[in-house]
This record gives C-alpha cells, structure tokens and sequence, in this order.
C-alpha cells in the first residue's frame, strides 16, 4: 500500500527529471554544435563531440574524424578538438609537440586568432539563435489578437446569462468604446474602468449588424497559467479554475484579486475556486515575497501567488508574418538579457534577494513545472534557458566560453598569448569561481523558502 501512494511522488519526481534532461541536452546539444561546426568551417579538427560525460553509451565515428558519443552523465557536453587535453580546451604540449607543422593550422592552439575567436564565440551565439527560432515559432503559431479585439472560443465560467458567441467582434463594453489591443496603458485603464459586476453588457458587431450581448468580465478571476514554485502551483491549481472568492468576500475581477493579494503583506488567504466538472473547493494560500523586474529597469518586490490572468475567451488571432516574428523574438531574447543582467546587478548590490539565483535543482523543478502545462510552455522555456546559457558562457570567467575570449582579446592586444603559468592560474581561479557560484546556487535550492 505504501508503494502505491507513492506512486503520484514518483511520477512527479521521473517527469521533473525528464524535462530537466531533455532541455539541458538540447541546449548544451545546440551549443557544442555551435563550437564543432564553425570550428570545422574554420579548418579546426573536432576530435569527439560527447553529449554528457562519464562512461560512453553510445559512439560512431563520421567522414570527417569525429567521434560522436552520447554518454552516462547526460549533464552538459563538450567538444574536443585536436591538441586538446581536455574537454575545457587546456592545450595538450606532447600531442601538440608530436603533430607535424602542416596539422598545427588544424589545432584550436594552433590557428589563427580569427578562427579561434569565431569557433569559441559560435556557443552563446547558437544559443540565442536556438532562442530566437523557437520564440519566432510559438509567435508564429499562436498568432497575434486580432484587431478590433474578436471573440474566439468561450471558456468555461461561474456565470449564467451569457449571449456572447464566437465570431463576435467588441465595439464596446458597458458603454466604453474598446481601444486598439495593442494601445497599452489606455487598454488596462478601460479594463479597471469596468463595474464590478459578474455579467456585462457588450456591443458587438455580429453577421454585419451591431447588437447587444450579455458577457462576462473581460478580465475574470481566471487563472490561464501558472509560475512554476510559486503558491498556487504548490496548492495545486490549475489553468481554467477561477477564484470567486477570498477569504469569503465574492470577487468577479482579476484585479481585485491582484490587490488582495499584493494587499496581503504574506497573510494566509483562503481562496474559493471553481473548476469546470467539480464542485466549487477552499485553498489557503500563503503569498510569497518576488522581486519583479521593471520595464524602466530594476526590481520592484511584491507579494505574489504566483498565477497569470485571462480573458473571458479566446481572443481571435491573425496569423504574424515571419519578419515581424523574428522581430518579436529578437526582442524577448533581448529582454531576457536584460533583466538577467540587472537582477545578477541588483543581487550583487542587495538590493534584491540572493535566492533569486536558482541552482539545478530549482531548474529542474522549474522544467517539471513547465512539461506540466503543456509542450508550448515546455518548448518556450527552453528558449528561455539556451538565452540563459547562452549569457552565462559569455561571462569574463575562465573556464567559460567568455573568459577565453578575453585571453583572445589580450592576445590581439599584446601580439601574444598569455603565458602557459598565467593560464594554469586563471583556470584554477575561474573554476574555483564557477564551483563556489554552483554550489552557492544549489544552497539556494535546498535553503530558500
């Protein structure tokens, strides 16, 4: 018996672990491929190209020479290339010694500067490329809403008497003319403008003639995703259920949630939620201290339950053009960027939590999280990792692809490499730093509430 109530645990614990393997070894996949290929382009020999380390699962060898091997340890990868003693690139002086003149040009430590440059630099950059082709795609599948804002499929909801049908395009709500879905600030203000009333009297344009309907909130108390380690997905809700009231007082709109709860300086709140099939249920919810980052720059901290808001419905969407796309997506990895750099800025200072930092248990937990909900969100948190990866190797730290950009970049500087001494130190240095940084990290996890 004690076997099978284990079992729910046990799934959870398989499924958090799959979806962390799965998405860090198509990042490190992504990002080796980033060093063989432009090194191999560059005239660069790649002897093996190992995804994971430790024992050797599975290996062939290509036209080219290259071993490629899937091993035990599926926690990272790496690139080897000839002359190199290890999978950090350190410089191998008795191969390199043996190697005839003609094969040095083949060599990482023997080719020229450029090559180097590129083939080190290819990692991130395949990384935010890998980043940028997945947002594109989810954009480009999910569309844009459409404009006049047009009601796609309704979704389930706590209320009676509505006449709202797909197809329906909103001129108006209670009286107060729709802005353009894309105006903002001017949007959110008209949605708060809204009685707080569970049904509302829409003007809509149906089969050409300009009806009324009755509708609900635009912006109901429902819950369409949810944060991984948050409260909410911790008291196990779900997206679709819709919160009618705290702490006993009945609520219609999503804001007046967001101000409870914001209002709640960490108080418990009791929560009644409604859920499509199931009788309406009681969760307590103790909100949680966030650092949120600011569209001006910096952090604000707020109390937080960790879901997302919804519309009322499905908004009809129109489908992105692939230019638009890439735009979009350029930007969000940029904004990725950005907050990462001013939330690593701000912890530095204090001025944010240091528990902001997540090791690899909590990125584990958040891709088990993330599979949850769906292959979309999977798939989009993924793209948000490699742009994460991606940053993180660029840092000025030996041992990461960053730091060996530097020495490059003294080497273009000075005419020469830095010293065979000098480098054995700064490694040591910089990989003392990287370890001390993960272990930090993962006493985050285990530590931080």
């Amino acid at each position: 018996m004690e076997i099978l109530t284990s079992l729910p645990q046990f799934g959870n614990l398989f499924l958090t672990l799959l979806a962390f393997v799965v998405a860090l070894s198509v990042i490190v996949a992504v990002h080796e491929y980033g060093h063989y290929i432009v090194g191999r382009w560059s005239g660069i020999k790649a002897e093996v190209f190992s995804l994971g380390f430790g024992p050797v699962l599975f290996s062939r060898m290509d036209r080219h020479g290259t071993r490629w091997q899937i091993a035990a340890l599926p926690f990272g990868g790496f690139v080897k290339f000839l002359g190199d003693a290890d999978a950090a690139s350190g410089k191998d002086g008795a191969a390199m010694a043996a190697l005839p003149p003609e094969r040095l040009r083949q060599t990482m430590h023997g080719a020229p500067l450029w090559a180097r440059t590129a083939t080190v630099a290819a990692g991130p950059v395949f990384n935010f490329i890998l980043s940028i082709i997945i947002f594109s795609a989810v954009m480009m599948t999910g569309g844009k809403t459409a404009d006049p804002l047009t009601v796609g499929a309704l979704k389930p909801l706590p209320v009676e008497g509505i006449t709202l049908e797909p197809g329906d395009r909103v001129l108006s709500v209670e009286g107060m003319p729709l802005p353009d879905v894309a105006a903002g600030e001017v949007y959110d203000d008209m949605i708060d403008a809204l009685p707080r009333e569970a049904l509302l009297r829409y003007t809509v344009e149906r089969a050409g003639r300009e009806i009324e309907a009755m509708g609900p909130q635009l912006m109901p108390p429902l819950i369409s995703g949810l944060a991984p380690q948050s409260a909410a997905f911790a008291a196990d809700l779900e997206a679709g259920d819709v919160i009618t009231a705290i702490n006993g007082t009945p609520i219609v709109a999503f804001e007046e949630l967001k101000v409870v709860v914001e209002g709640s300086n960490g108080a418990p709140l009791a929560l009644t939620v409604w859920r499509e099939g199931d009788e309406s249920h009681e969760v307590t919810i103790t909100p949680r201290r966030v650092d949120e980052p600011q569209p001006e720059g910096g952090f604000r901290t707020e109390w937080r339950i960790g879901i997302a808001g919804g519309m009322a419905f499905e908004p009809a969407t129109e489908r992105l053009g692939l230019i638009e796309a890439v735009g979009d997506a350029v930007g969000q990895t940029g904004d990725i960027i950005q907050s990462s750099l001013s939330g690593l800025y701000h912890m530095i200072t204090g001025a944010i939590s240091s528990c902001n930092m997540s090791g690899p248990i909590g990125i584990a937990q958040v891709s088990g999280a993330m599979a949850s909900q769906g292959a979309e969100s999977f798939i989009w948190f993924i793209a948000v990792l490699s742009t994460a990866v991606g940053l993180l190797n660029l840092f000025p730290v030996p041992v990461l692809d960053g730091g060996h950009l530097v020495f490059y970049a003294y080497e273009a500087v000075s005419g020469r490499p830095p010293s065979e001494r000098a480098l054995r130190v700064l490694m040591t240095v910089g990989l003392t730093l990287i370890l001390s940084l993960m272990l930090f990290a993962l006493f985050n996890d285990i530590f931080c509430p």
